[in-house]
């Protein structure tokens, strides 16, 4: 099996160890992975903008880059989201790029959705004691319908201590472009986020989403709450470290 990295760009630019235990965590399960170096953005800043000819210009590079790959797997219910969904009418106008549009569709999962839906796995052979709290992202949930996927890994770290996120269906603000161009809201609805996280006592959150985790965490360092926030991978990793992982 052979698994195409799409790294997004809050990944590259901001979040690269998410990178590294999402790909230790597969090499150890028997994926070969590569990282398609033309890919750039999955489009969706430009998409959601409305500027759509300059978003099918760097969405075009991954239907190109990613072509020989038996799974696209990407750190990102949002990206992951706006390939599923959004491509079909990005791409509408031209029978060439869309067939090839919905190819990518059919083989990229979220990290989470790749390793219990495709791989069959929950259980990772992973040990973190902590009592931990979980947010769900807008696309990850809503359009990719990425439910049970997080929550069945974490409740099989020997040691954790899930405990449930209050009105955790509800966003954190982010939504891309919407947190620059409206922020006053966008300000209102990561307090409450970060209201429901504190409510938890839990002292780590986590997600799937860097964008949500991105801006929740750092609503909460404003705040001078000691909340760590750890992508889903980077807690996965650890625990297998202290574990034993998977052989």
């Amino acid at each position: 099996m052979r698994a195409a990295i799409f790294a997004t760009c809050l990944m590259d630019n901001f979040f690269p160890d998410v990178g590294e235990a999402m790909v230790r965590i597969l090499h150890r399960l028997g994926v070969e992975t590569y990282l398609p170096e033309g890919q750039t953005c999955c489009g969706q800043p430009a998409y959601n903008s409305g500027y759509w000819p300059e978003a099918q210009a760097v969405a075009q590079t991954l239907l190109e880059n990613c072509e020989d790959a038996d799974y696209v797997v990407t750190p990102s219910g949002s990206c992951a989201g706006m390939i599923h969904h959004d491509y079909r009418r990005l791409f509408a106008s031209s029978p060439a790029a869309l067939a090839k549009a919905e190819a990518l569709a059919s083989k990229t999962y979220e990290f989470s959705q790749f390793l219990v839906r495709v791989l069959g796995v929950t259980d990772l052979g992973a040990e973190y004691p902590a009592r931990v709290t979980y947010h769900p992202s807008c696309h990850g949930m809503r359009l990719l319908g990425v439910r049970d996927e997080p929550e069945l890994l974490l409740r099989a770290v020997r040691g954790l201590e899930l405990v449930e996120l209050p009105h955790a269906q509800d966003c954190c603000g982010f939504g891309g472009t919407f947190s620059v161009k409206l922020g006053e809201i966008s300000t209102a609805m990561v307090d409450e986020k970060a209201d429901h996280v504190l409510e938890t006592d839990a002292p780590i959150l986590v997600g799937t989403d860097m964008g949500c985790l991105m801006n929740i965490g750092g609503r909460l360092r404003r705040r001078g709450a000691p909340v760590r926030v750890m992508h889903l991978a980077e807690l996965l990793w650890a625990g297998m470290q202290k574990g034993g992982g998977v052989a």
